[in-house]
């Protein structure tokens, strides 16, 4: 196998990784705070996974990454605020008709901005789990709350 393809093919992996972790953690939730937060975790682990490669990527290309505030990456970060942001009305004609150094660029830009939304999602995750604790733990204290009206 082609070392470029053994790459690829991690890359292929993480995103996918990323992306099935957000989905299995949110599926979680219903039953397991504590999962969520792993999965979500798992999920920020494997999205910074995928974005460093796409800087190695562009370092082996000579280009920069793109400076945060810079025009493009801006450009890039304001294209999420459109109603409705899906890759076939927002995305695809930049990821399509760039270079793949652009391409990677804007991927830099939406990893990371996908990876900021799940870091201020997990404080709030944590702040359920410790006001309401997991599901096990409001089972228990429903049963006993059952045994002891049953008591009375």
């Amino acid at each position: 196998m082609n070392p470029k393809d053994r790459t690829v093919d991690q890359m292929i992996q993480a995103a996918r990784s990323g992306k099935q972790n957000i989905v299995e953690g949110a599926m979680a939730s219903a039953t397991s705070k504590e999962t969520e937060i792993k999965l979500t975790n798992v999920a920020l682990a494997s999205l910074a996974e995928l974005q460093e490669d796409y800087r190695d990527y562009l370092a082996t290309h000579n280009t920069a990454v793109w400076e945060k505030n810079s025009r493009e990456a801006t450009y890039v970060r304001n294209l999420c605020r459109r109603k409705n942001p899906d890759y076939e009305n927002t995305y695809k004609i930049f990821v399509e008709t760039r270079p793949d150094t652009v391409v990677a660029n804007i991927l830099i830009c939406l990893i990371h901005q996908t990876m900021f939304l799940l870091r201020r999602q997990l404080p709030a995750l944590e702040k359920q789990f410790l006001e309401k604790g997991g599901v096990r733990e409001q089972m228990t204290a429903a049963r006993l709350s059952f045994r002891d009206g049953g008591k009375k």
